[in-house]
């Protein structure tokens, strides 16, 4: 049963890391209010919602997974206090705190409306520093981090990152408030 538990663990914690950098793509890609191609404006947005829901579910999966498998033998401290494991814990640390930044992005995108645009942006903004955190732990902390296909699949995933914050900083990228007054603009000016 520990085999399955630790390959499960594995399992969930890449297709995680996976869908998290689908989501930071995809938050770029809302957040510029461009639709991507044969998909209308909002349906990005429920894209990235819901891509960013199923990625912090199989987070959860592969942390209550490792929780439960005796050669990982994570504990409720070592899931929220960085740095606290036995086994690696420099690298389980990081992963702790790319958790712990997941869940205050989580409680501020549920509160959304509570706490104000201000606040949730300035916690979303800890997306772009808990992809590579997360990065970091897998390769530092996952059985198959020094791997080949998963330091090229990983590089993948960096150059898409990479690209798309690229464009999120560059001059050309238009924020999505800008590129309704743009649009808006133009159809006033024809």
């Amino acid at each position: 049963m520990d085999e399955v538990l630790w390959a499960f663990g594995r399992a969930s914690g890449l297709i995680a890391l996976l869908l998290f950098t689908v989501t930071l793509v995809l938050g770029i890609v809302t957040r510029s209010g461009r639709p991507l191609p044969g998909m209308p404006r909002f349906s990005v947005s429920l894209l990235h919602r819901n891509v960013s829901l199923l990625a912090v579910v199989f987070l959860v999966l592969h942390i209550g997974t490792l929780m439960f498998d005796s050669y990982a033998k994570l504990s409720l401290l070592d899931v929220v206090v960085p740095f606290a494991g036995s086994f690696k814990p420099f690298w389980q640390g990081l992963g702790t705190v790319a958790f712990d930044l997941i869940v205050a992005i989580v409680i501020t995108a549920l509160l959304r409306r509570r706490i104000g645009q201000r606040a949730f942006r300035f916690v979303h903004w800890f997306t772009y520093a808990m992809w590579p955190i997360a990065v970091l732990h897998a390769i530092g902390n996952g059985t198959n981090g020094t791997s080949r296909w998963f330091l090229l699949l990983t590089a993948a995933s960096g150059v898409l990152v990479v690209a798309a914050v690229a464009w999120r900083l560059s001059s050309g990228y238009l924020e999505h408030s800008r590129t309704r007054r743009s649009a808006a603009g133009f159809k006033d000016g024809a």
